[in-house]
């Protein structure tokens, strides 16, 4: 699936990134030290598993964290798993 069009929603009041597929809420948990963007729990209903879903919030969310200058602290495991397949983005990785 591509969800290129789907636009990621920073949700500052409950600290996540939010994206929205077919009604559904999937969300990535994290908190803000300073220029650290600390990506905690990544989290996808059921009923969008196995889509693509979790790897497009994850990629969205390294693109923000990337254009808001900002360093990523990868606590999340499937993020560290995304990571792992994608190591072009270790550049955004808090030193």
């Amino acid at each position: 699936m591509n969800y290129d069009d789907i636009k990621l929603i920073n949700n500052t009041a409950i600290h996540n990134f939010e994206l929205f597929v077919d009604g559904q809420r999937a969300f990535i948990d994290y908190k803000m030290k300073g220029d650290k963007a600390y990506l905690i729990h990544t989290e996808v209903p059921t009923e969008l598993q196995g889509r693509g879903v979790a790897e497009a919030i994850v990629k969205k969310a390294f693109e923000y964290i990337e254009s808001h200058h900002l360093t990523l602290v990868p606590l999340c495991s499937y993020v560290q798993m995304y990571l792992g397949k994608h190591p072009e983005w270790n550049r955004i990785l808090a030193h």
